[in-house]
């Protein structure tokens, strides 16, 4: 997801009206303004608003205090990576306006509710027009959707101008999400994007530079070892728990980890080496990176497949564990093809494959529980 900031430089760019801001990371850095301004924490997750993080701030200093105190704050653990300062805004109305990319729509969806805000979860559903592929966006249809819930026809009119903008911005950069809460209706009744949650299809990354250099700069902000596995293409989510699988498949992997919860353990991660189901150099990072992980105690290795060769993984595993200088325990669970070669190939190294998947993430669920 983007920073507020980098989705209102967006939507700039497609003509929508955005407030004028400056973006700085230290009280210091604020420059000189007229009038009051908002303070806003720039965080990738939700929930800024009701967490404190947008303050009002009247005078210069008071604005220099607001930044360093937002700066301090976390949301959700996430600390922010800047502050936006904006004019405080004079509204009428405050609207909700989005478009999302959804399956039951066979393409993209438009959503607006007339009342928008922190708590447009608490209110009525927003009205939803189907769209399927942008190219399918018809004004007088969308105007049709909304016309029983916004009875403002000038609003109605500038909104439906608006949609129309939005849904071309997302086919035509990949956002998978294009959200305006609150889309603010000004006293001259022009509408102003007060806020922006933007979501960009990352495998678009080969069409789109700017998703490309945003996925670079987030590898950067890593760790060393989960940018390893970063450059092996490997998808890897850091969860609570303690038992680490290591999955080829990102269906196998979250099946697995939902019988670890249901077998009474906790997932450390989910890690998906799908990439490269079989190679040494792909599996290598991503024991490093758990081995050196203190959280993870166990380490479950579970692959399937037809494509992939179990005795070529089971050669992997074989030539990577005596490498190893952690004693953390790795049980393993690999079937499909050439699997009955791999009973023999880890007999090598002293493991074994277990007969069948539940058995290897109870052993693994188990061994986590006995280790202090």
């Amino acid at each position: 997801m983007m920073l507020e900031w980098e989705g209102k430089a967006l939507l700039r760019h497609a003509g929508v009206a955005v407030p004028a801001g400056q973006v700085v990371r230290h009280g210091s850095e604020v420059a000189t303004f007229e009038g009051k301004v908002a303070v806003k924490a720039q965080v990738r997750s939700g929930g800024r608003g009701k967490s404190g993080g947008v303050l009002r701030a009247d005078t210069l200093d008071a604005a220099r205090q607001a930044v360093d105190a937002v700066m301090a704050m976390r949301f959700v653990g996430e600390a922010p990576e800047a502050a936006l300062i904006e004019g405080w805004q004079s509204i009428a109305r405050e609207l909700y306006l989005s478009v999302v990319v959804d399956s039951a729509a066979a393409g993209y969806a438009l959503l607006y509710a007339p009342q928008g805000g922190v708590d447009i979860e608490s209110g009525p559903p927003p009205a939803r027009y189907d769209i399927g592929p942008a190219r399918n966006f018809r004004a007088w249809q969308f105007r049709a959707t909304i016309e029983a819930v916004e009875t403002d026809v000038a609003v109605r009119e500038r909104v439906v101008t608006l949609a129309e903008r939005l849904v071309r911005l997302a086919a035509g950069r990949d956002c998978t999400t294009i959200e305006i809460n609150p889309l603010a209706v000004l006293e001259d009744g022009a509408l102003m994007a007060l806020d922006a949650k933007v979501v960009r299809d990352d495998w678009a990354h080969f069409r789109q530079q700017d998703i490309a250099a945003m996925q670079e700069a987030d590898k950067l902000r890593q760790p060393p070892l989960v940018q390893a596995c970063l450059d092996m293409q490997h998808m890897y989510v850091p969860l609570d728990g303690d038992v680490a699988l290591i999955s080829g498949g990102a269906g196998m992997t979250m099946g697995v980890m939902d019988m670890i919860k249901d077998l009474g353990g906790a997932p450390a991660c989910f890690l998906d080496c799908s990439p490269g189901p079989a190679s040494t150099r792909g599996y290598r990072p991503a024991f490093a990176m758990l081995d050196a992980d203190p959280r993870v105690k166990v380490i479950l290795v579970s692959v399937f497949g037809g494509g992939t060769h179990m005795d070529r993984v089971a050669s992997a595993m074989r030539d990577i564990m005596p490498t190893r200088t952690s004693k953390k325990p790795v049980v393993f669970r690999l079937d499909g093809t050439h699997v009955d070669q791999v009973d023999g190939i880890l007999a090598d190294i002293g493991a074994r494959n277990h007969a069948s998947l539940e058995a290897a993430v109870e052993e693994s669920v188990r061994l986590a529980k006995e280790i202090a």
